[in-house]
């Protein structure tokens, strides 16, 4: 994993000035890659590459650079390709020749040998940008997934790329603006976001499964993958076989590493998937025990209250887990004002307000990883593809025409002073909702409620797992680890999408199939466990910590946080504890501390960022 960025433009030739950008642009990135650096310029075009080391740490230096019948083409690449062997045995015997094991190199020849397709080939995580000389060109494209993030702007007529929002930001056609569109993506949407879109309105973001150019023709960004609908003719036992060879092929291919590789293990049905098969490769292979790793907070078993998004907590399954797989487990328990005060912290890692707690916890949790470990494998993803969330089994949250995960638009709405929020904000919520589940792809064949769950996953696809890959991504690179999730392999996107109901919801529960699909090689309890998410603090001094903050706020007239919101409808908002929400703000656990959380992060963005509304 890595940090990438870079311009081009071809009104002015790369010269000193524009080494100095290029070089403040890649210096935003150094906690991405803080083990090497590494510089391109040609003619119009520059880039610059921060790198976490993982794979072939003596030859996987970027930019790397490969030269063939004459023309020069250069990379930069964050991510990993899982199917490396098979892409470098066709390379080889296409005549290639290959001075290390790493996969930049062969993902740079794939591009050399099969251009633009190359990206249709690709197993992995990725976000990447290839030069290729002869055309004056940048190629780009991200894995299908969303896994790896790839931002960039087309601001002063050039092209310029990154992998997170801060190094466009040092770009100098691209201003800190948030327009009346950026307010309602924060308190409408957010922490979520439109596809392609971010607060700024300079900064896009290219959408999984996209690829472009950008040349002396423009820009052209077209999709190279997608899911589509098709009949699914598989039998029950089949489907169960076919998952599972899916799951654990993806698992399996995601243990290569040449550096300390551990995973994540919260008791959850996914994450004792991952961690079940990641130590029986580990035993099989001679590479020893297992590291599996789990979070907590400090008193947090004195405090939590089981609740229908929260029916249970995790210590009992983790320690069920541990000893069935015999992994060496190191339990995280973080302190509550630790996880308050982190809140900047989240903000900077991913230059836009966050999931509050379970934000800045990650980040903090990530950090502890790091002391011991490079990668982890994470659980990601199973829930969107697999049925997991209570709104794919409730019948009232399955029929309603909203993003299941959200709501309270008008409440969230009377927060915002009325001259800065220009346009129909349910209005402005629905059109997102309804373009997506109009482009929900169907056979026409489906029963109105297989249907129903297409749409339901497609809003998942592109809208909350892209918040979850977004969280984990930038709250883990913060410290450069690299986070893998097998779950979020393309071929089991694929085939998982259109497996009906009655086998994906097997025995009428939420993830039924995947339960079935390892029933027998993990305990029953585990198997049978009821979906809880993420750990959040329940100790209420994390709630007198983000109380504080805003109380704080709202005794400076100055804070930049009421340039957009109502100073009464914040003070409410504390005084009555957010007594008008009537659902959490986002997702499944933020409820009141994570509310006053998520605006004391837009406060704090908007200074850290020097944002100007627009």
């Amino acid at each position: 994993m890595c940090g990438i960025t870079g311009f081009m433009n071809f009104g002015r030739r790369v010269d000193e000035d524009g080494l100095k950008i290029l070089h403040a642009m890649g210096e935003t990135l150094n906690r991405r890659g803080p083990d090497d650096k590494g510089e391109f310029v040609s003619g119009f075009a520059a880039m610059a590459h921060r790198r976490l080391s993982v794979v072939d740490l003596k030859g996987g230096a970027q930019p790397m650079i490969r030269r063939r019948n004459g023309n020069t083409y250069a990379i930069c690449y964050n991510g990993e390709i899982y199917n490396t062997d098979e892409l470098r045995r066709e390379l080889v015997k296409a005549g290639y020749e290959f001075s290390g094991h790493s996969d930049t190199e062969v993902l740079l020849c794939s591009y050399i040998e099969w251009g633009e397709k190359c990206a249709e080939k690709l197993n992995g995580i990725f976000a990447f940008t290839i030069y290729n000389g002869a055309r004056e060109e940048f190629f780009f494209a991200r894995d299908g997934g969303g896994v790896k993030p790839y931002f960039y702007t087309t601001a002063g007529g050039g092209f310029a790329f990154g992998s997170e929002i801060k190094a466009l930001l040092k770009y100098p056609p691209v201003s800190a603006d948030v327009d009346k569109f950026g307010v309602a993506e924060l308190f409408l949407i957010g922490p979520g976001k439109t596809p392609g879109r971010t607060a700024f309105r300079d900064v896009l973001e290219l959408e999984p499964g996209f690829c472009g150019t950008f040349s002396r023709e423009g820009l052209n960004i077209h999709p190279y993958f997608a899911i589509t609908a098709r009949e699914h003719t598989d039998s029950l036992s089949d489907t169960i076989y076919t998952l599972r060879s899916l799951i654990c092929d993806s698992i399996k291919r995601q243990l290569v590493s040449d550096v300390p590789l551990c995973t994540f293990l919260s008791g959850g049905l996914d994450s004792s998937i991952i961690s079940y098969v990641a130590a029986k490769e580990f035993g099989e292979s001679g590479r020893g025990k297992l590291t599996t790793y789990s979070v907590d907070y400090v008193d947090n078993d004195k405090y939590f209250k089981k609740s229908f998004y929260q029916p249970n907590s995790d210590g009992y399954y983790i320690k069920l887990m541990r000893d069935y797989i015999g992994s060496d487990h190191i339990n995280t328990v973080l302190d509550n004002d630790d996880v308050g005060d982190a809140l900047y912290e989240s903000v900077l890692a991913r230059d836009l307000p966050g999931m509050a707690d379970v934000e800045s916890s990650l980040l903090l949790f990530c950090r502890e990883v790091k002391k011991t470990h490079t990668v982890v494998l994470s659980g990601e993803c199973a829930d969107e593809i697999f049925g997991g969330y209570p709104w794919f089994t409730n019948k009232e949250m399955l029929a309603a025409a909203d993003f299941p995960w959200s709501g309270n638009t008008k409440i969230k709405a009377e927060l915002v002073r009325d001259d800065y929020l220009k346009l129909d904000p349910e209005e402005y919520v629905y059109e997102r909702y309804r373009k997506t589940v109009s482009e929900a792809p169907k056979t026409g064949s489906e029963t109105p409620g297989d249907a129903r769950i297409k749409e339901i996953t497609m809003l998942n696809y592109k809208w909350f797992m892209q918040t979850l890959l977004s969280r984990k991504d930038h709250s883990s690179m913060y410290s450069g680890l690299e986070v893998r999730v097998p779950f979020c392999d393309t071929r089991i996107l694929q085939y998982a999408y259109n497996i009906p109901w009655d086998m994906k919801g097997y025995a009428g529960r939420e993830k039924g199939l995947l339960r079935k699909a390892f029933e027998g090689l993990l305990p029953d309890e585990i198997v049978l466990r009821k979906k809880s998410p993420y750990p959040k603090s329940h100790n209420p001094i994390y709630t007198q910590n983000v109380e504080n903050k805003i109380e704080k706020i709202l005794d400076d007239g100055s804070a930049p946080i009421f340039e957009i919101v109502k100073h009464g409808k914040l003070r409410e908002l504390l005084d009555t504890k957010a007594a008008m929400f009537t659902k959490p703000w986002y997702g499944q656990l933020m409820n009141y501390p994570q509310i006053l959380a998520y605006i004391y992060m837009i406060n704090e963005w908007l200074k850290a960022y020097a944002v100007n509304i627009v």
